[in-house]
């Protein structure tokens, strides 16, 4: 079965021969990967998919691929301080694990914590041509093969915090909405216009999403939430529908997001991203929500990769083929980018086993 048959079938939630696989990885496990597979050294991996060498997801069996456009790009630009497109400084973030050490980038020093900049602020442009080769290749190269997700994560909140400061764009949630829905509209407007010309290059997919949950609750109330984000979802997804009614719409964000998930399938989800099973129970989605809404990811990335036996990784792969897969509705993969951490006896347990488990029927 060709791997974009296979992700299509999945999406029309019926069982199609195993479950199809995404798997991404930060830079330092994508490394120890390679060099575990005897690959030779390749571009840099940002794990968002901006221009990332797709060897070793191809190496993989995986069936989706993945190309970005937006903000996220800017997240691993350096090993060192550095000032990104959008005027957001980041800087390095080095943790240990028994694989060696690794690091992070987070962002600080917000652009527009200052009231009167938000005015002034001119944001990247989202037409350069140059931001789309990379998407034109994959689509020219794999197209008829894979099937082809273009990338516009962090697409409105998390981008605005960046730009603004968290505390200060939560601050102005209450105090101050008019204020809020300017800086919001920057992110909003960029990757809108990103995502519309993804789609028009002939894309599969458009994976956007932001992190609004926590491990147990929402970052803001719900009906803060369907106030000043679901509108732009509804038009983000209708403005993508009506260029290709075809498109699938994916959403992404961790932790607990429940209560909006109805809301989520209102305004024209297809497929609900990553499925924390640490914060929502993935089985209990399913028979919720699995008439309407296909689910992708699933694997405790907070767990089970890192801290498990390649036994349970096995188990809990089985376990969500059984059920969240049941009839199809399913693309199985991580909760996150694959982190130094993880085992590589424990990666090969959760990839072998995809590949060997027939997807339930």
């Amino acid at each position: 079965m060709k791997h974009r048959d296979r992700v299509a079938m999945a999406l029309r939630h019926e069982a199609p021969d195993r479950c199809p696989m995404q798997i991404s990885f930060t830079p330092e496990f994508a490394a120890r990967l390679r060099q575990t597979m005897g690959k030779t050294a390749g571009a840099e991996h940002n794990p968002h998919g901006g221009g990332n060498p797709c060897d070793l997801e191809i190496e993989l069996d995986e069936d989706l691929l993945l190309t970005s456009v937006g903000w996220a790009n800017s997240y691993y630009q350096s090993d060192h301080e550095y000032v990104d497109e959008w005027g957001i400084a980041w800087r390095q973030a080095e943790y240990s694990t028994p694989f060696g050490k690794g690091h992070y980038t987070e962002f600080h020093s917000p652009p527009l914590a200052d009231d009167d900049a938000i005015a002034r602020y001119v944001p990247p442009d989202p037409n350069r041509p140059e931001l789309y080769t990379e998407a034109e290749r994959l689509i020219r190269e794999h197209g008829s093969e894979y099937w082809i997700v273009g990338v516009t994560v962090t697409t409105i909140f998390e981008t605005a915090w960046a730009l603004r400061g968290l505390d200060a764009l939560m601050a102005d949630f209450v105090m101050d909405l008019d204020r809020a829905e300017a800086v919001l509209d920057i992110p909003y407007r960029y990757h809108l216009a990103a995502a519309k010309r993804l789609v028009e290059l002939g894309v599969d997919m458009i994976w956007v999403g932001d992190d609004v949950g926590t491990q147990n609750s929402m970052m803001i109330s719900p009906g803060l939430w369907r106030k000043i984000f679901k509108p732009r979802w509804a038009e983000f997804f209708a403005a993508l529908k009506a260029i290709n009614p075809a498109v699938k719409t994916a959403y992404h964000s961790d932790g607990m997001i429940e209560p909006i998930i109805p809301d989520l399938i209102e305004v024209g989800l297809d497929v609900l991203n990553p499925v924390q099973p640490a914060s929502m129970d993935p089985a209990a989605l399913k028979r919720k929500y699995g008439e309407s809404l296909c689910f992708w990811g699933s694997i405790d990335e907070q767990k089970t990769l890192p801290f498990g036996t390649p036994e349970d990784v096995r188990r809990e792969v089985r376990q969500r083929v059984e059920t969240v897969g049941k009839n199809g509705g399913l693309i199985l993969g991580p909760t996150h980018h694959v982190q130094l951490d993880t085992p590589l006896e424990n990666f090969w347990a959760m990839v072998e086993t995809i590949r060997q488990t027939p997807c339930g029927g």
